[in-house]
């Protein structure tokens, strides 16, 4: 089965039109999340009746984090709740050690280490193994496997640890920028890819004049995601993912 994707959001931390960012990639029937905004399952939801294809959590096999700005992981929360009380299972989580080193403490443990667990008792302390299943480590040294995907892993030039990927399954590979900079280094790393997946916003993001510039060839395989409320979708010679529509790469 080939490797495909439903694009769950495209837009950036401050878009009024869109949701943030984030991705379902499915191949041989299991779906692997790339981030996770707030309001997981309602984008998925709006996704499954725009593509035709069926999301809720309890078809996510994992989740990719690639970073911890909110507009790419304020739904873990959420996730991770609804698989620890309605599916009765944990969540597992994939991510670049850098990445996951401050994601209990820094970022999910303020609203979910202390749980009620029946009406009228005391709140539990809970930790990040009650919730989800020890994270499975991506490195920029090797591949990594999970089910039918291997995921390679590189940082990228952002505010916090961030890493770009490269996605295999089906005999084809997803090249995703996640927010960077312009970088020469990982376009050149993307590009190996049969599709690739770029960002480009304002500030530390990637201007689009930058991939505009691009050879012919390799922005014919490249889709923008990312992008600004402002970004204007017509007059880009690179085409923008379009929110709830279902890619084959």
């Amino acid at each position: 089965m080939s490797l495909s994707f439903v694009t769950l959001g495209v837009g950036d931390a401050f878009s009024a039109l869109r949701y943030s960012s984030c991705l379902a990639l499915e191949a041989e029937g299991q779906v692997l999340l790339l981030d996770c905004p707030h309001p997981i399952r309602k984008m998925m939801r709006e996704a499954s009746l725009s593509s035709g294809v069926a999301l809720d959590v309890d078809r996510v096999s994992g989740l990719i984090l690639t970073h911890l700005h909110a507009d790419h992981s304020s739904g873990v929360e959420g996730l991770g709740y609804f698989s620890f009380f309605v599916l009765k299972r944990k969540m597992q989580l994939l991510a670049h050690p850098d990445v996951t080193h401050r994601l209990w403490d820094g970022h999910l443990a303020a609203g979910m280490e202390d749980l009620i667990r029946k009406p009228g008792g005391e709140p539990q302390h809970h930790g990040f193994d009650d919730y989800f299943e020890p994270p499975l480590p991506l490195s920029t040294d090797a591949p990594v496997r999970f089910g039918p995907f291997s995921i390679e892993s590189r940082m990228t030039y952002h505010h916090v640890p961030t890493t770009a990927l490269r996605i295999r399954a089906g005999g084809r590979c997803l090249g995703y920028s996640a927010d960077t900079a312009y970088d020469e280094g990982l376009i050149a790393w993307l590009a190996e890819a049969d599709l690739v997946v770029h960002e480009t916003n304002y500030g530390v993001h990637t201007p689009y004049e930058k991939l505009a510039a691009l050879p012919a060839p390799l922005r014919a395989k490249m889709r923008l995601i990312h992008y600004p409320d402002d970004f204007d979708l017509e007059a880009s010679n690179i085409e923008p993912l379009v929110q709830g529509r279902r890619y084959t790469v």
